[in-house]
């Protein structure tokens, strides 16, 4: 059986984390193919902006405001694209937060908080999109994670461990929801040029803009495959050096991180890549 991947016809695409970067950009990419897309974020101003940007689409967005923290909020959501909008097609789970996690400061504010949004967000988002897939015997379901969800990394504490928690979750379900006929797919990007990534001060190799994300997401959702990841030259690296035993490991992660390390003055610490 041929994987299920969603066309216009089939109904809304829902993207959340859509007020700016990748979520942002894969939303205008979408509607200008045709699509109806449904966003989602907590800055309704910025998808009120994005929405009369694509009013000369071919598609449309559809401003949906609410919180991926709250199970209530997702759960309206959805019940909102299904019986008000059409069907959901396909659900791109996007918004997620980084926040350094060191360990020479550690609390649990950081812990608390990306756990709540890159984790607990998406399960918010995934339970009820799931549902209504399953009743219909078919849909598709993009999980963003990252390559900083490969392994560890200096400040990368909390953010690397939501992500790498997504690569595992989305694993693990596609046994069952394939059976469901349910395509589920996992976005792995390298670094992409957002806001938050605009403030480091350390080389990010493969820097991509949020547009070629977004165009490399589209493609990557009308295929078969379980991983869209890019860019390929950085992201395959970042795999390999993961097969290595740990005491290597530890010590190629190192010299890479000094020797982009920004100065102590500046403040800033390395961000592994903001998925909103």
């Amino acid at each position: 059986m041929h994987p299920f991947i969603a066309r216009p016809e089939h109904g809304v695409i829902w993207i959340t984390g859509a007020s700016s970067g990748i979520g942002r950009a894969l939303a205008l990419k979408l509607a200008g193919e045709g699509y109806k897309v449904a966003v989602t974020a907590r800055r309704h101003d910025k998808l009120l902006e994005l929405q009369a940007e694509a009013s000369e689409q071919p598609g449309s967005i559809i401003v949906l405001d609410g919180d991926v923290t709250s199970a209530e909020d997702m759960e309206h959501t959805v019940a909102a694209i299904e019986y008000q909008h059409g069907p959901l097609a396909l659900a791109v789970l996007n918004a997620g937060i980084y926040l350094p996690a060191r360990g020479e400061d550690l609390n649990h504010d950081v812990f608390d908080r990306s756990f709540a949004v890159n984790l607990h967000g998406v399960i918010n988002c995934l339970v009820p999109a799931v549902r209504h897939m399953r009743a219909r015997g078919h849909g598709q379901i993009a999980i963003v994670s990252s390559a900083a969800g490969y392994g560890g990394v200096p400040a990368g504490a909390a953010y690397g461990a939501t992500k790498a928690a997504l690569i595992n979750m989305a694993e693990s379900l596609n046994f069952e929801l394939d059976r469901m006929g349910i395509h589920i797919q996992l976005v792995t990007p390298g670094f992409v040029d957002t806001a938050l990534t605009g403030e480091n001060k350390f080389s990010m190799p493969g820097l991509m803009s949020a547009e070629d994300a977004a165009k490399a997401i589209a493609a990557g959702l009308k295929s078969p495959g379980f991983e869209i990841t890019f860019p390929k030259s950085f992201t395959y690296r970042a795999k390999l050096v993961n097969f290595l035993p740990y005491s290597l490991y530890f010590r190629v992660i190192r010299r890479i991180i000094d020797g982009r390390r920004p100065s102590q003055a500046s403040g800033h610490h390395p961000n592994p890549h903001p998925a909103e």
